[in-house]
């Protein structure tokens, strides 16, 4: 075998995709993953990682595109950070999608490829986000056109976009965008120019000083409102900047139903304030998920595809079996979401969740439906399940759907339902790798009886599934 160390250059055939995105090559049975190819494609590439059962290799020059390749769509395709497939043809996508959740199932879990089926598609592949956090930074990633420029048209010191895929400090200034609303990318636009020539400075990752920190847009896809929040760190000017700007967003774009004003003074880099004031509006806008209604502020959670999100709630009621008679257990619960949509099919839907916030908003969804057999409890689940009278004070679960984040289940959590018993579990997963964890430990009192991936996120390599189990008997 070729001796590979970091830095060697060597061409590669890439044969397909694994789990994260990435292109899968071998030389000599020897395992590289190759970030931002598609199978087909013969490249150059430079080792970056070499580890004891796989590197890790950058492009260094495409010799040979994939016979499978299309024009992507987007101008910045290939340096932004948010779609990594617009190349690759959607049924493609959706074939590679279903096999990665099959590799996880199979590796992870020891499980059969006939458990998973084929990927249901989202309905719209472009345009279908319903929430965008773009960045400020105080370093602008420089195309390869502008490096060899002595004078840029655009200031290095400033940005408003999203980051460059691998580096926290460096942001693309978005001049389009095709998974949001075109009006997403115009109030971007209309914002950079605003904080451009306020004289106050994007926050610096570096030295933690600096004023404008994101701009998070959120757009109903039944509605048509716009929710904005823009994220500022503390400053005396900062109320009446965000009012100016707020007046100039509303003249120009009628559809921003409210706008939200947060501060941050926490360092880390995540679009979530510690104080926040309605500028105007409700603070709130509604989006629709079929005949049911939810109010969305600017923190809430919401699955970020509405009209995929519809296709996931489906799938999930089908599932549960639900005839009117059961008792539902909805861990993670959220905004409540699935509590809501399953109400109506059963005696009764019990939520539970971490966040005070978020139960606020799922009891709010509730009567926005006129639900009155939904019952929302605060509290983390691994100390909750814990309590001998838990089942007694909620009822027995009839059935158990669980949404966890991605790192799954607590341990404790999975333990606690094999001990609960619940005659069927619908689990849905935004990360094959943990599900596949989970089941194997579920499988241990359960019998999976499908696996349904679907599609909320064309483009990227992010996929839901919605895992079905029933006790042995």
């Amino acid at each position: 075998m070729t001796k590979l160390k970091k830095g060697t250059q060597i061409e590669l055939v890439v044969e397909n995709l694994s789990f994260g995105g990435k292109g899968l090559a071998r030389i000599d049975g020897f395992v590289i993953f190759i970030d931002r190819t598609i199978p087909g494609q013969r490249v150059l590439v430079r080792i970056t990682r070499k580890k004891a059962s796989y590197a890790e290799a950058r492009v260094v020059e495409l010799l040979q595109d994939s016979p499978k390749a299309i024009a992507p769509r987007c101008m910045h395709f290939g340096t932004c950070g948010g779609c990594l497939w617009q190349n690759l043809p959607y049924s493609e996508q959706l074939e590679v999608k279903r096999n990665l959740v099959w590799e996880c199932l199979a590796h992870i879990g020891g499980l059969s490829n006939d458990f998973v089926l084929p990927a249901l598609p989202s309905p719209e592949i472009y345009y279908y986000r319903n929430k965008m956090e773009y960045s400020f930074a105080a370093r602008r990633w420089l195309l390869p056109e502008e490096l060899e420029l002595s004078h840029l048209e655009k200031p290095r010191d400033f940005a408003l976009g999203l980051h460059i895929k691998g580096f926290y400090d460096r942001v693309l200034d978005i001049e389009e965008c095709h998974l949001q609303s075109t009006a997403s990318v115009s109030i971007l636009k209309r914002v950079r120019q605003f904080a451009l020539t306020s004289e106050l400075p994007p926050y610096n990752t570096h030295d933690h000083a600096g004023f404008w920190r994101f701009l998070v847009v959120r757009d109903s896809k039944h509605t048509g409102q716009i929710l904005v929040e823009l994220i500022t760190a503390p400053h005396r000017s900062s109320s009446s900047l965000v009012r100016q700007l707020s007046t100039l967003l509303q003249a120009e774009i009628p559809d921003i139903r409210t706008l939200v004003h947060g501060i941050s003074a926490k360092k880390a880099q995540i679009a979530s304030a510690d104080t926040q004031e309605v500028v105007f509006g409700p603070g709130y806008i509604e989006e629709h998920l079929g005949d049911f209604r939810f109010r969305i502020s600017s923190e809430a959670f919401f699955q970020t595809n509405s009209k995929a999100a519809r296709i996931l709630l489906d799938q999930v009621s089908e599932g549960c079996g639900l005839t009117g008679s059961e008792v539902v257990w909805d861990l993670y619960s959220g905004g409540g979401t699935m509590a809501i949509g399953l109400a109506r099919a059963a005696r009764k839907v019990i939520g539970f969740e971490l966040v005070q916030d978020a139960v606020f908003d799922a009891q709010t969804n509730a009567g926005l439906n006129s639900v009155n057999n939904c019952e929302f409890v605060v509290g983390d689940l691994k100390d909750l399940l814990r309590n001998s009278s838990f089942a007694d004070n909620y009822g027995s679960p009839h059935v158990v759907v669980t949404d966890p984040p991605r790192a799954g289940m607590h341990p404790s959590v999975v333990n606690q339902l094999l001990a609960l018993e619940p005659p069927r579990i619908v689990y849905v997963s935004c990360n094959p790798a943990t599900l596949a964890r989970d089941l194997k430990v579920l499988m241990k009192r359960y019998r999976l009886l499908r696996v349904q991936p679907v599609d909320l996120f064309p483009h990227t390599a992010h996929i839901e599934a919605v895992a079905v189990l029933e006790i042995r008997k």
